[in-house]
């Protein structure tokens, strides 16, 4: 049995009716030429099911003591594992638009799991055009994060088109093929504290004073407003329609965009990958508040996770903190607002600087405490710790096939919570950055607009840096279009450009 972390059983505490606390994802292939659907449907079923052991915690269920999760909680084995119930099969109703597909996707994503149960789910979606199919993943947050996710999905994936899977992609045989094929098999991983002498390690502990101490001074100072650039949750939050309580109801949106395009726009600002999608994002929430609410004249903060996960470790459940970001939408310069985006995530790394993962990871859950208080009382929405969250998962950089099918994208969903009813998540995936945006339903209502307010943030920050644009906007828009998946719904020759892939 495996011991769950406090992080991991903060995500099951927090969980109720109105916010599932698991993440997913969809995934979008081609079937391979001359294949029939349902029957490559079907097989991809049954080798997802035909594992004698699989991969923890896909075949493990949640125990608790006499205590409940107040006491220790573990993973144990299912002596009743039912991989028919996990892995399942789908069909969209006709016409099989991706407005349906994310219909349905909405609506499985604001679903529990079932805790008596393995904590996750597959959904095999046929219906689509152009032979397309669709793959749905839900696992709780408890059992992974975003970039052991993306460890899990690779196994399932080769960057050969003829390559077989010959075991299931959720069993323990083919994650241990993958680590070794990393280079990492079953060789000790060895941690640098492991491997000093006890005089080194006495020295860690006086030093991880110091480091905490300086952590602690840096928040004591940046709420008496000596901060400088730095953000903290909880601090200077504005109200918007974005931290109100939810409902189980959710929205979710999804849309590529050239990882290259991105990257450009960061190099013209000398600023990093991240910093570019933060102020598309913020452009985007500027623009989206100011339509359809009210945009505050505070700027917006944001939580942006930040991975602790080395390198050689691809087993532990969560290894997650965050940095609270200003988005900056009280400014409507893009250059000014990139630059103070720059500013507060410079500040933010700088806070930690120093610590070890162990003492951010530490820090990080004490900075939670607040949230974990005010939620079970109703009380987060009117001291939300940030405005939305915004993350970036590292994916993978090159074209994928599962069984001969090429996956043409891959999109993120995420958690909202009360306080927090958007959450933006992304994932790189061969030459494009792959954007999957949920939300609670009632309380945006109109959040399918945010990928049209997207482009128009980026097209704007290109603007403002001089990069070559197009001769007008609609071309702009309408090439932008041309390198995302084919996920598109058709519109007459002469209409307005519309946004590929939305639901209503």
């Amino acid at each position: 049995m495996k011991k769950l972390s406090m992080v991991d059983k903060g995500f099951l505490l927090s969980e109720n009716r109105e916010m599932p606390m698991h993440v997913g994802g969809v995934s979008l292939y081609t079937l391979p030429a001359g294949v029939n659907e349902q029957d490559f449907l079907h097989s991809l079923a049954d080798n997802m099911r035909d594992a004698d052991t699989l991969l923890s915690p896909f075949g493990d269920r949640l125990k608790t003591g006499r205590m409940g999760l107040a006491g220790n909680a573990y993973w144990e084995p299912d002596p009743a594992m039912d991989m028919d119930y996990h892995v399942r099969h789908s069909a969209l109703p006709a016409p099989g638009r991706y407005r349906e597909l994310f219909t349905l996707v909405s609506r499985l994503h604001g679903t529990l799991l079932e805790r008596s149960r393995p904590l996750w789910e597959m959904h095999l979606i046929e219906g689509l055009p152009d032979r397309q199919f669709a793959v749905y993943t839900k696992t709780h947050h408890a059992a992974v994060d975003g970039a052991r996710s993306v460890h899990v999905s690779r196994c399932m994936l080769s960057a050969d088109p003829n390559h077989v899977l010959d075991a299931s992609p959720l069993s323990l045989k083919l994650w241990e093929q993958y680590k070794a094929g990393l280079q990492m098999g079953n060789r000790p991983d060895h941690t640098a504290a492991e491997l000093r002498n006890v005089s080194d390690m006495l020295k860690q502990s006086m030093d991880s004073g110091a480091n905490v101490f300086q952590a602690v001074k840096g928040f004591a100072e940046t709420w008496a407003g000596r901060g400088d650039g730095l953000a903290l949750p909880h601090l200077d939050i504005p109200k918007s329609v974005l931290n109100t309580r939810i409902d189980g109801a959710r929205r979710f949106v999804a849309q590529s965009w050239p990882f290259d395009r991105i990257k450009a726009v960061a190099k013209a600002f000398d600023g990093t990958f991240n910093d570019a999608v933060l102020a598309m994002c913020a452009g985007a929430l500027r623009q989206y508040l100011s339509v359809h609410a009210e945009l505050p004249e505070k700027s917006l903060k944001a939580m942006v996770p930040v991975s602790l996960r080395s390198n050689s470790d691809l087993d532990s459940g969560n290894a997650v903190a965050a940095i609270s970001a200003d988005l900056a939408t009280h400014i409507a310069n893009p250059t000014e607002r990139m630059k103070a985006i720059q500013k507060s995530v410079q500040a933010g790394k700088d806070y930690y600087k120093g610590l070890s993962n162990s003492e951010i990871e530490l820090y990080f859950m004490i900075m939670q405490l607040p949230a974990a208080v005010l939620m079970p009382m109703g009380l987060i929405s009117k001291l939300p710790p940030y405005n939305v969250a915004i993350s970036n998962v590292p994916g993978i950089r090159e074209p994928m096939y599962w069984n001969g099918a090429k996956m043409g994208g891959s999109y993120p969903l995420s958690i909202v919570t009360d306080g927090m009813a958007m959450n933006i998540t992304l994932v790189t995936y061969n030459k494009n950055v792959d954007f999957g945006n949920i939300a609670c339903r009632r309380s945006l209502p109109h959040v399918q607009r945010m990928i049209d307010y997207m482009e128009d943030s980026l097209q704007e920050l290109e603007d403002a840096a001089g990069l070559k644009p197009k001769s007008s906007a609609s071309k702009k828009r309408a090439a932008a279009r041309t390198t995302r998946p084919k996920a598109k719904v058709k519109t007459k020759a002469k209409a307005k450009p519309k946004t590929a892939v939305k639901p209503n």
